[in-house]
């Protein structure tokens, strides 16, 4: 397991959000209400994964009560950008219900978290988008 940068061990350490794993991804996933999964990256290869670390809480006591934040553990991320259809490093990835709200990725002024935060929690839920699979067309001769 990969350990943590002591930023983003802050969040779990003293904020409490649940680190993800195999064990209990699937069960805060599909949890009632709103949820927000931290989907940080490598902090070398994307070090404003360390800005948003540090916005995470603050948002958290913006929008007071609205939804829960869990840290996804390196190990489960890019089993979460697969599901999830995100291409950039880091991510907040919104959940209600189980369902896929939407995501926030790469660090945002503070005014544009609120507005959009402020719309995916009324957003309906909905169809994760496809990270893309490259597709090969072959043509076929059949007489």
């Amino acid at each position: 397991m990969n350990p943590l940068h002591p930023l983003i061990a802050r969040l779990v350490d003293d904020y409490g959000y649940p680190l993800l794993d195999q064990d209990t991804l699937d069960a805060c996933i599909a949890a009632p209400g709103d949820t927000v999964l931290f989907c940080a990256g490598d902090p070398l290869l994307y070090p404003e994964c360390l800005d948003v670390a540090v916005v995470l809480p603050e948002l958290m006591r913006a929008f007071s009560g609205r939804f829960r934040a869990a840290v996804v553990s390196r190990e489960l991320e890019a089993e979460l950008q697969a599901r999830y259809g995100f291409n950039r490093w880091p991510s907040l990835v919104f959940l209600r219900d189980g369902g896929y709200v939407g995501v926030l990725s790469g660090i945002l002024d503070w005014s544009v978290y609120l507005a959009r935060i402020q719309d995916l929690l009324a957003a309906p839920t909905a169809r994760p988008p496809s990270i893309g699979i490259a597709v090969s067309a072959s043509v076929s001769h059949c007489h």
